[in-house]
């Protein structure tokens, strides 16, 4: 399979240091959330996923959309990715997601058929099904 895009980041420090991508436009760093004691006052980890999650989703739903003859303005679809982090039984760390998709101009029906389709789709969605719990929901207003 040819890849269609790569990336690379570069992390030091791990949770208390940075991450900087090879191009630079990324270029952040990191603290322990105040509810893990830590500063909070930096980006983490979970964050970084549920906005990537999100925009991804958010990206895949359009172009589902697109593909079922739906044109959506910016302001139609939001994605609210929510990751939570906690540990297991054996008392490794693991995270869930959740995601909440709000679209206007639709059927509640119509809505759910096109969240499944970018479900299906989405890069992010494809990586972790089967190895973390998401919970989805999709609304119309």
């Amino acid at each position: 399979m040819a890849s269609l895009y790569a990336t690379r980041v570069t992390a030091s420090g791990g949770r208390h240091g940075s991450i900087r991508s090879e191009d630079g436009l990324l270029d952040l760093k990191l603290a322990l959330p105040r509810a893990l004691g830590g500063s909070g006052d930096a980006t983490n980890p979970e964050q970084l996923f549920a906005g990537g999650y999100a925009a991804c989703f958010e990206n895949a739903l359009l172009h589902v959309s697109r593909d079922a003859g739906h044109r959506f303005a910016d302001d139609d679809i939001d994605v609210v990715a929510r990751i939570d982090l906690s540990r297991n039984g054996t008392g490794g760390f693991v995270v869930a997601a959740a995601l909440a998709v709000i679209m206007a101009g639709i059927d509640q029906q119509t809505a759910e058929r096109l969240f499944q389709g970018a479900h299906a789709i989405c890069p992010c969605s494809n990586a972790i099904r089967g190895n973390v719990d998401v919970i989805i929901s999709v609304s119309v207003r």
